[in-house]
């Protein structure tokens, strides 16, 4: 496999994202004002060529021709513009007197025109102030479009995206044509994303820490595996936020879910189906309608999940007895779930757009898990007795999750000035059943010893509610001015409850073990920022400033074994903390530029590591919260150097330093079940002194021949953790890397091939000690592997592969086939150790599961029904538009 690896990696990549800038400008001044400074109006009708009627929604663009000092040369500027009215009227307001005018109409359905236009001013000769006035206003008349017979024929909306998108302060990586993950969840789009490592439970790092995962720009409580990876139409990985972005997640940085949703006049969607090699199912459907004023989006996604995963552990443990544990598990969990979402955007007029959206999942999954364990325990004076022991654990567990949400934007006069409101709730519901039957015997003749049975009876809900109200105003062409509030409100409540299980089926409720838990999270905001160029543009630069305050409180609800209550609160208030944010960027040359940034960020303790009641649930990995627990504070700090070439090629290297104080990190305490007295560990949280993580990146894109697309990311970086806690030693700090290679193969007949692997060097645990700490996509409310910070994991990768054919006209219909980690070397193995354990585990999932796709596009454009112009590739419409004069 090494050869493999190597011979991926050996590929060097450059790949560019062409960055096309739309020209923004205003008017000439205020009309007929002192000084010179006059300006004029030009007014009109357009008209179609044939019905003589007027044209809704057509795009009217002036453009005046002016001298660039710095290049020497002559260059095109939008002064004005706007949508004409539904009777085609149109007019142009505050336009210099003085200049070389052009005017460009597009509308769909029609040839464009680009016609030249100017003020007569030979009537203002004389002093004649009745001819000067009429100077000043130009009526360019009835002005009549073609038809474009190609246009109005029944088309499949077929426009697509740059792979790769590099902005300022983020990388968007579209996704929707990627067909390894077709059929699949957010975790097997992940995979192929650079930056972002995900292991085979589908936990996600972002530069060896856990990003805070937001669905189209906003917090959510979905996980990645509850995400279709056929919703999802491109990712965004922001690694330093500027102040405009909640300052939450501290140095984890954040990943943006971007959902489909079309904006193109017409209708488009597409239906699916598919099937994998284990014989389960899925499909669903996207639809989008655009007429006059109303857009409607929806999409629902079904899909059926067998997944196997494999185990080995062997694990030494020194408490008041000294125990050799070697463990043998295997995991079969059958489920399902549904995913649909529904949104309508309502555009008032030009400047005003309403937006309601809303989205439900469902789940249910059903897992079992068989385990075999060989456990020697030595205890004083060095007797050692030999026990297997046969566990059989089945359970039904079922989530539910419910989001809406309302926007409000608003385009000023002003080009480029807007005010937007938003108003999101998100809501989500789970249950949780599992019996866990364990019997064991005496080694070596395997004398029946005992059993013991278990139900576990938990679940919570969670429900957010977020309000946030953003403000841009341009002070200048090169200049403009941001700023917003924000407030974000959470409610989690869980209970927890077990129970032993006698031979006959009878419950007996342990309240020592048992909980009940309310928690309240309040987080109130407000940013500003400042971005400006200088040095003719080659210069640019953002100041920010965020300020934020927070509060979480909660409630433990317990019994004792006499049912006394024994209910215990306690609150966290965050005073007011300051997150100044500094982006610059330069121009070194033809599509060249150099980056530097710096962000302040925080990661308040969540939920669960606030938790301060131990949960019993199992009974080989107990868990406790601390309340006591102070958020994490981390400055960032990133040099990025990007060059784009001709050819769409693009080469990006970025270096990175991050330092958090008062890491929270894990720890592990001795302590003994109320119920056994027995001895255990306990896996809680801290507050470490220090901690940083330092690397370099290099992603690249290169179009190596017609056919052949190759994408490429290395990351290399080490981490250090210092604290006092004495139970956890320090990290070796080792330089580790991990590379990602994507090739694609546009083959003839419409076959197309994608193959892509990665890698990851044996690398230190996470600082925290835990791959998710917030959400990032990990199974179960822990978030990834419960150990201390000392430890490190093995190498491990896999390679993927995926081959699609189109057929249809326009290329239509699809069928694709994929297979994940063909070479079944995709693990997780560990290593991890404490001043009470040494632990080595071994865990492989899923690999070599075929699917086969089934895909199918429509779309179309109609003159007659859909006059909405769709600009700049129909991503945002007319609001682009909406603040051009009028």
């Amino acid at each position: 496999m090494r050869q493999i690896y190597l011979i991926l990696l050996l590929v060097t990549v450059y790949s560019i994202s062409a960055q096309a800038q739309y020209p923004g400008g205003g008017g000439g001044g205020q009309r007929r004002a002192g000084g010179g400074n006059m300006t004029g109006r030009m007014y009109g009708k357009i008209v179609d060529e044939k019905t003589n009627k007027g044209i809704d929604a057509a795009t009217i663009e002036l453009v005046q021709s002016k001298f660039d000092t710095l290049t020497r040369k002559r260059k095109d500027t939008v002064v004005t513009g706007m949508l004409t009215r539904s009777n085609g009227d149109f007019s142009l307001e505050n336009i210099p007197l003085f200049g070389q005018f052009r005017i460009t109409i597009t509308a769909i359905g029609h040839e464009p025109i680009d016609m030249k236009v100017a003020f007569d001013l030979k009537g203002m000769q004389g002093g004649n102030m009745d001819a000067a006035l009429n100077a000043t206003d130009k009526d360019l008349g009835n002005i009549k479009m073609k038809q474009d017979a190609k246009m109005l024929e029944g088309v499949t909306v077929t426009a697509s995206k740059p792979m790769v998108e590099m902005k300022i302060d983020r990388k968007v990586f579209n996704v929707d044509k990627n067909i390894t993950s077709a059929g699949g969840s957010g975790v097997d789009v992940i995979r192929n994303v650079p930056s972002l490592q995900v292991d085979i439970d589908g936990n996600v790092t972002l530069r060896n820490t856990a990003p805070q995962l937001f669905v189209d720009g906003r917090p959510t409580n979905l996980t990645l595996d509850q995400i279709p990876a056929d919703a999802i139409e491109s990712v965004e990985v922001i690694t330093n936020a500027s102040a405009k972005y909640d300052a939450s997640g501290g140095n984890s940085g954040i990943l943006n879910i971007v959902l489909k949703k079309n904006k193109k006049a017409g209708y488009s969607g597409n239906v699916r189906a598919n099937v994998d090699s284990r014989g389960k199912v899925g499909g669903g459907a996207d639809l989008n309608l655009r007429q006059n004023k109303v857009n409607v989006f929806a999409n629902i996604n079904y899909n059926q999940r067998k997944s196997i995963s494999n185990g080995t552990t062997s694990r030494a443990t020194n408490l008041d007895t000294i125990t050799l544990l070697k463990q043998y598990d295997k995991n079969i969990n059958n489920g399902n779930f549904i995913f649909s979402r529904f949104g309508l955007d309502y555009f008032v007029d030009n400047r005003n757009t309403i937006s309601v959206s809303g989205n439900f999942v469902r789940g249910k999954f059903k897992p079992n898990t068989s385990s075999q364990m060989y456990t020697d325990s030595v205890m004083p004076p060095l007797d050692t007795k030999y026990y297997y022991t046969d566990r059989e654990a089945n359970g039904n567990s079922m989530f539910r999750n419910t989001g809406a949400s309302l926007n409000y934007k608003h385009n000023f006069a002003k080009p480029g000035k807007e005010l937007t409101a938003d108003v999101t709730y998100n809501g989500s519901h789970n249950e949780n059943e599992n019996f866990t039957g364990s019997t064991t015997y005496l080694r070596p003749n395997n004398d029946y010893f005992g059993y013991f049975n278990q139900l576990t009876d938990g679940g919570g809900t969670n429900n957010s509610f977020t309000a946030q109200t953003d403000f841009v105003n341009p002070l200048s062409e090169k200049s403009k001015v941001e700023m917003g509030l924000r407030a974000a409100v959470r409610n989690v409540d869980s209970h927890n409850d077990i129970y032993t299980v006698d031979h006959n089926g009878n419950k007996i409720k342990l309240p020592q073990l048992s909980s009940l838990y309310n928690n309240s999270d309040k987080v109130y905001a407000a940013y500003a920022t400042y971005s400006n160029q200088v040095k003719g543009g080659k210069f640019s630069y953002q100041l920010g400033l965020r300020a934020e305050s927070s509060e979480n409180s909660g409630t433990v609800h317990s019994t004792t074994t006499d049912f006394k209550d024994t209910s215990n609160y306690f609150k966290n208030t965050f005073p007011i903390s300051l997150f100044p944010t500094l982006f610059l960027s330069q121009k070194l040359g033809e599509g060249e530029d150099l980056q530097l940034n710096y962000t302040r960020k925080v990661n308040r303790p969540n939920f669960f590591q606030l938790f301060p009641f131990t949960d019993y649930s199992d009974s080989l990995n107990l868990n406790r919260g601390n309340p006591d627990l102070k958020p994490e504070f981390t400055n960032s700090i990133e040099l990025g150097y990007s060059k784009t070439y001709h050819g769409n090629d693009m080469f990006l290297a970025t270096v990175y330093y991050k330092y958090t104080t008062d890491l929270i990190t894990r720890s592990q305490q001795k302590d003994y079940n109320p119920v056994t007295g027995k001895a255990v560990l306990i896996n809680t949280y801290i507050n470490a002194n220090h901690s940083y993580v330092t690397g370099l990146e290099l992603t690249g894109k290169n179009a190596i021949t017609k056919w052949w697309d190759v994408n490429s990311n290395i990351n290399f970086f080490t981490s250090q953790i210092n604290t006092s806690d004495t139970t956890i030693k320090p990290q070796d700090n080792i330089i580790s890397y991990f590379a990602k290679l994507s090739n694609t193969f546009k083959l003839p007949k419409n076959f197309t091939i994608q193959l892509s692997g990665d890698y990851t060097s044996k690398t230190v645990l996470p600082p925290g000690g835990s791959y998710s700490s917030g959400g990032g996509g990990g199974r179960g409310p822990w978030g990834g592997p419960t150990t201390t910070a000392q430890g490190y994991l093995r190498p491990t990768g896999g390679v993927d592969i995926a081959v699609k054919y189109e057929f249809l006209k326009n290329k239509a219909a699809s069928i694709s086939v994929n297979m994940n980690d063909i070479f079944k070397t995709r693990k997780t193995d560990m290593y991890s150790a404490s001043d009470f354990f040494v632990q080595n585990s071994l865990r492989t999932r899923d690999a070599q599961v075929i699917r086969v796709n089934f895909n199918y596009r429509f779309g179309k454009f109609d003159a007659s029904l859909f006059k909405r112009k769709n600009m700049k590739g129909g991503q945002e419409g007319m609001e682009n538009m909406g603040g051009m004069g009028q």
